[in-house]
């Protein structure tokens, strides 16, 4: 049964690997969903009973084929109602998150359907994040971590992410937005070599 619990949980599995390789353990999906380690290992079994993660104890938690789909589901419902927020209400990108957290999980199907023809189906949301299309697939071209790019190395930026409200509205003011150009090495705000993704 749906639940946003659960798909919370899997939402978290799902962007931790989105932008990096490496997988996510217990410990960095409590710290992510501010939930306490006994808590996610509860959950973490209940995942594993419903089919929808592969876990074996103390190691890293990864998506089955069906907690995969359900996880894109729901980043789909996520970012195109970041999207629509933006775009027809007037938010700044630095507003979004917590209003689509809870909004995701109450709008119908037929809303969202509605909403992605409404924006012309967006390909992505307003921090460059890839919005899965109604089959889930995820269009995303080859980047590099601005922190990890060669000093001098010239690309669009790609994402910006969207975890820190504050750090987004130095990004902003400093002029930065997704598509802007950025060279390595160049002076950005604090932190933000660490949450900007560049074209590799």
């Amino acid at each position: 049964m749906p639940s946003p619990a659960v798909d919370d949980y899997l939402k978290t599995v799902y962007a931790h690997t989105e932008w990096q390789d490496a997988p996510i353990t217990p410990s960095v999906l409590a710290a992510k969903l501010g939930v306490a380690p006994s808590s996610v290992t509860e959950m973490v079994k209940k995942l594993a009973a419903q089919g929808l993660v592969a876990h074996e104890p103390y190691r890293a938690v990864r998506l089955t084929p069906e907690g995969e789909r359900r996880a894109l589901e729901m980043t789909r419902r996520h970012r195109l109602i970041e999207t629509w927020l933006v775009r027809d209400f007037g938010y700044a990108w630095d507003e979004v998150h917590d209003e689509a957290e809870v909004l995701e999980h109450t709008i119908s199907d037929r809303l969202l359907a509605a909403i992605d023809e409404r924006l012309g189906h967006p390909r992505f949301d307003p921090h460059g994040d890839a919005i899965p299309d109604a089959d889930g697939r995820v269009e995303r071209e080859p980047f590099v971590l601005l922190a990890d790019a060669a000093p001098g190395h010239v690309g669009r930026v790609l994402r910006v992410s969207d975890r820190d409200p504050e750090l987004l509205r130095a990004i902003e003011e400093a002029g930065i937005d997704v598509g802007s150009p950025l060279r390595a090495g160049d002076e950005v705000p604090a932190g933000a070599e660490q949450v900007i993704w560049i074209s590799a």
